[in-house]
């Protein structure tokens, strides 16, 4: 009985720490990049400053979501918010390859929850 109330004890105890951390604040700047082309990525920040528009457009590389990943080769993915605000921004965007992109949220140690997503754009460009 005792070991029973301990394990209950214990997991309502790890519950709770884990409920009180909750999402932090972020934000971050970086390239964006569909899921599918992020998973098989070897050089990540390369491959996502590079990446074309038109690829993260397409069906498969659209519906695997996406991710941003910042100039010291973090991932940063995107929650189901954040994925239609950037696909409407990859439609919308004159920028070719290698978009970048702020994005503002709450970040769970996994995803972002975007509340702000824009494009970066360079001076003199």
């Amino acid at each position: 009985m005792n070991r029973k109330l301990l394990v209950v004890l214990l997991s309502l105890a790890f519950a709770a720490i884990l409920y009180a951390q909750g999402a932090a604040p972020i934000k971050v700047s970086g390239y964006l990049i569909d899921n599918a082309c992020a998973d098989g990525a070897k050089d990540l920040g390369p491959r996502a400053k590079g990446h074309s528009v038109s690829c993260a457009l397409m069906d498969n590389c659209e519906q695997s979501g996406y991710s941003v990943v910042t100039d010291d080769n973090k991932r940063y993915k995107l929650g189901e918010q954040g994925n239609g605000m950037a696909a409407d921004l990859l439609k919308n965007t004159k920028t070719k390859k290698g978009l970048k992109v702020a994005v503002e949220g709450d970040y769970n140690g996994d995803t972002i929850s975007v509340k702000k997503l824009t494009e970066v754009t360079e001076a003199g460009s």
